[in-house]
């Protein structure tokens, strides 16, 4: 495997960067000084608020392009290179739907903040790790900030609780079982796939320059982009299946054993 092209890396979060304990290691931050030096790009791509992901990487914000809430948000050093939200209308017809439905926990994603209901105190500590910067309201369909993305929370299974009942909205929407637990509905070019290949597009990056990880169904858009794909050995058959690579778990840092080959 020749990697002397690599001008780009591009890495899911959770799952992937992340340690089981939502941890960056720091092997990557020693690794990213090095891809630093020889002008390689860091790109972190997740289903995350952009202020959660910043949090995890904020020693080297102001060096990396970071794709958030699935591809919906795009930033840079702060600032917005691209935003694909969903309408109002939208967002009222998957409240329709999801609100029904028992132990589902909806988070209406803007591009400062979240929006989550009060129906479950566990819930919102759990939320905690994920959207630093969130709001409890009564009433969601009364929020009228521009929503980039609709998550959907189940403490036990999203793929067999959330996603039977969501699957209809896939006729004009995003619908994509994001993790174990989460379930995320976006305009239907609001996907990391999509958001990377504007990024590329940016930086004349070609599929044989960019080097791209991750382990669930919201990384496989972008996971085609590239000719050197890993899906990490903790990652959802799909992504085992479209990746073409594999790498160790990402407790096993999985991403930093391949970057090191690079450096």
């Amino acid at each position: 495997m020749d990697l002397s092209q690599i001008k780009m890396v591009v890495t899911d979060m959770d799952g992937t960067l992340l340690n089981s304990n939502h941890e960056v290691s720091p092997r990557f931050f020693e690794i990213f000084d090095e891809l630093k030096k020889k002008d390689i790009l860091f790109v972190a791509a997740s289903g995350r608020q952009y202020n959660s992901m910043v949090d995890k990487l904020h020693s080297i914000k102001d060096d990396i392009i970071v794709i958030a809430e699935n591809g919906a948000l795009v930033k840079q050093k702060g600032d917005v290179l691209l935003t694909t939200p969903i309408t109002k209308s939208e967002v009222d017809r998957i409240l329709a739907v999801v609100q029904p439905l028992s132990n589902a926990h909806p988070v209406l994603c803007s591009q400062n903040g979240a929006f989550a209901n009060p129906d479950s105190d566990d819930f919102l500590n759990l939320l905690r790790e994920y959207y630093s910067e969130f709001e409890v309201v009564e009433d969601q369909t009364k929020v009228d900030t521009e929503i980039l993305k609709i998550a959907i929370y189940h403490f036990e299974s999203s793929e067999r609780h959330i996603y039977p009942a969501v699957r209809s909205l896939e006729d004009s929407l995003k619908v994509k079982v994001s993790g174990a637990n989460w379930v995320d509905i976006s305009h239907q070019n609001a996907h990391k796939g999509y958001a990377l290949q504007k990024v590329m597009d940016q930086h004349q990056i070609t599929s044989n320059e960019v080097m791209v990880f991750g382990d669930y169904n919201n990384d496989l858009e972008m996971l085609q982009l590239s000719n050197y794909s890993f899906a990490m050995a903790n990652a959802h058959p799909n992504v085992l299946k479209v990746a073409q690579y594999k790498t160790s778990s990402n407790n096993e840092f999985g991403v930093e054993r391949i970057l090191e080959k690079l450096i």
